[in-house]
């Protein structure tokens, strides 16, 4: 248990109202990075109060923020962030190879609510000991290596004209593929198709015609952030509404439900994006009107 005095007292230096933060909020964040820090130990008073007072505390009023959805806190640190994480997936991958890895973190940072209602984001693991810049990085990187360790385990193998080339196993297919894809090419149509036009607007310059999310956001006449946290809730949507078809609609069990996930993720076969997020006709009618 944290003295309430010095809880108020690094409340107050980490300016953690200007995000709407509670106090007992921030509290529970001072807790668990005391408990983390002192994992197994039994700190006294002063060991304690050392090891807050040198946290980064503006950060993890931020992150506080952020983790339970601020609107203002997001945009603070999209703002912020974005240039100095940008220019870290540039140095892992020159070129910006690795620029989609930060993209992607912006999703798991904002986090969804599970079913308890508790929102579930990725700053609940930053705990103030290093700054938020560096933490991001660290994270990044962490990915980067996760990715580079899993495309390697694809080794090159010789060409088939080549005398050492390996022979093709006879390995058939499994007889359930065909009617796993046929479901999930259903039932994502389904729920694409269920979306709002604009988040179909939204998905389709994303990935399907590679813009970044600031240009998405420019041409929808959203904020970055704003654009952010619509994709991942737009994802979330859409595999909710896949299951609950392949579940409904096809009757399939939930081991049948993550069989069928696993075909399109070892190979999609005809699942194209392009084709089922064609919003062509309904780019103009979604963009905002900026003739005024």
């Amino acid at each position: 248990m944290i003295d309430g005095t010095l809880v108020e007292r690094l409340y107050r230096r980490a300016n953690a109202g200007r995000w709407h933060v509670s106090i007992d909020r921030f509290a529970d964040a001072l807790a668990t990075s005391v408990a983390k820090a002192f994992a197994g130990e039994q700190p006294d008073g002063r060991d304690v109060e050392r090891y807050l007072s040198g946290l980064h505390l503006d950060d993890l009023g931020l992150a506080c923020a952020c983790a339970a959805g601020d609107e203002e806190a997001w945009e603070h640190f999209i703002r912020e962030q974005r240039p100095s994480l940008y220019r870290a997936a540039d140095a892992l991958e020159p070129g910006g190879g690795a620029r989609d890895l930060a993209d992607s973190l912006y999703a798991d940072l904002f986090g969804f609510r599970d079913g308890q209602g508790e929102r579930r984001s990725l700053f609940r693991y930053f705990h103030g000991r290093s700054s938020l810049s560096t933490w991001l990085r660290a994270v990044l990187s962490q990915r980067y290596v996760d990715r580079v360790r899993s495309t390697r385990r694809l080794e090159a193998l010789p060409d088939e004209n080549a005398p050492d080339a390996l022979p093709a196993p006879d390995r058939p297919s499994s007889p359930d593929r065909a009617r796993h894809l046929r479901l999930m090419q259903n039932a994502m149509s389904s729920a694409l198709s269920s979306l709002p036009a604009r988040d179909r607007v939204r998905l389709a310059c994303y990935y399907a015609r590679g813009l970044t999310l600031a240009a998405t956001g420019r041409l929808l006449g959203e904020h970055e952030a704003t654009c952010s946290r619509q994709l991942a809730r737009a994802r979330k949507a859409i595999r909710e509404g896949v299951e609950r078809r392949l579940r409904i609609e096809a009757g399939l069990s939930e081991a049948e439900i993550a069989h069928c996930f696993a075909s399109v993720v070892e190979d999609p076969g005809p699942l194209d994006l392009r084709q089922m997020l064609d919003v062509s006709g309904e780019r103009k009618e979604s963009a905002p009107d900026r003739s005024n």
